[in-house]
This record gives structure tokens, sequence and C-alpha cells, in this order.
């Protein structure tokens, strides 16, 4: 018992000073600081468990990575993380923690966050931002291109083909819908 009163003691402080951070930061509005956290600290922890089973396997890291395999996976992670958080496919995913909202254009939908404050809603801010899961998607597409490149790279190229295809979709929708037709000079636009 003597060990417990003397870490209730010690923490105290920094549970107060924690509270204090807290009721400063959020303005009174909710903010899942505790869940942001522990989301920190799994990322944290995935990120050195992955580098130490990379440390046991023996395995060399690259001096350096080429311009083109760097891009493949810098497309791959736009393309993954935007899959991830906006498209209606992987809802499923989201829906724990978020609530369908609408359509958010072309193949994508918008959600809100289902709770305030707390891990649930920590995670469904984390789920429906495609630039806060590019670092998680990023990280794996790291992980994975040191351990498995050429899997990596094929998997990196399934989504780098996919964005292609994406801005194809696009093109081909603004030639049918008149949206690339050239503009007439002097043609008012009021008219």
């Amino acid at each position: 018992m003597a060990i417990a009163d003397e870490l209730q003691r010690i923490g105290a402080p920094v549970r107060r000073w924690a509270r204090t951070q807290r009721r400063e930061y959020t303005n009174g509005e909710e903010r899942p600081l505790a869940g942001d956290l522990g989301a920190m600290g799994v990322y944290v922890g995935l990120v050195s468990t992955a580098a130490a089973a990379v440390r046991a396997s023996g395995r060399q890291l690259p001096d350096r990575i080429p311009v083109g395999d760097a891009l493949l996976l810098t497309v791959a992670t736009f393309r993954l993380a935007r899959r991830i958080a906006k498209d209606p496919v992987t809802a499923p995913i989201r829906a724990p923690f978020t609530r369908f909202e609408g359509a958010s254009g072309h193949a994508e939908v918008a959600e809100e966050v289902r709770e305030h404050g707390g891990v649930k809603h920590a995670v469904g801010e984390l789920v429906t931002c495609p630039f806060c899961l590019a670092q998680w998607v990023g990280t794996g597409f790291v992980f994975g291109y040191v351990t498995a490149p050429k899997a990596t790279r094929l998997a990196a190229l399934t989504m780098t083909m996919i964005a292609g295809s994406d801005v194809l979709q696009f093109v081909y929708d603004g030639i049918q819908n008149g949206g690339l037709a050239p503009r007439s000079e002097g043609v008012d636009e009021a008219e």
C-alpha cells in the first residue's frame, strides 16, 4: 500500500496540471485530448514494435529510397488514406465512430463524429480525416517497403493506379458535361 500511496502523492500534481491544461485548451468545447493522447500512444507503440521487429529480423534499412518508389508510395498513401476516410464502401469501418451526413462530392461521403469527448471522438476524427490517416498509412507503407518491398510496391501500385483512374474519371466526366469545352471569347458571363 505504501507504493500506491506514494504514486498517488507524486501523481497528484501531474493530474492537476493536466486538468488545468485541458480546461484552458478546450475553452469549454468537448475535445478528446485523452483519446488523442491514447491514439498517439498506440501509434508510438505500433511504430516501436515494428521497428523492433525489423531490427530483430536483421533487415538493413535502405540507404535511400529511389524517387520512383517514393512517388509511388506517396500517391498510394494519398489514395488509401482518402479511401479509408471518405469512401462509401469503407463506411462500416467508420460507422461505430461517426454519423452519416450525406454525399460529399463524387463517390465520397460526409460524416460527423458521433460522440464528443473521449476515445470514440478521437477515433472518429482520425478515421474521417484523410490528412490524419496519411500518417498511419504512410508509416505502414514504409514498414512494408522495408520488410517486403516487392509486395509493398504491388500494393502501392494498385492504389496509385486507382488514383490515376480517379483523375481520368473526373476528366471524362468533365468532358461529358461540357466542363472542359473551350470558352468563346467575348461571351458575357451574365447572358
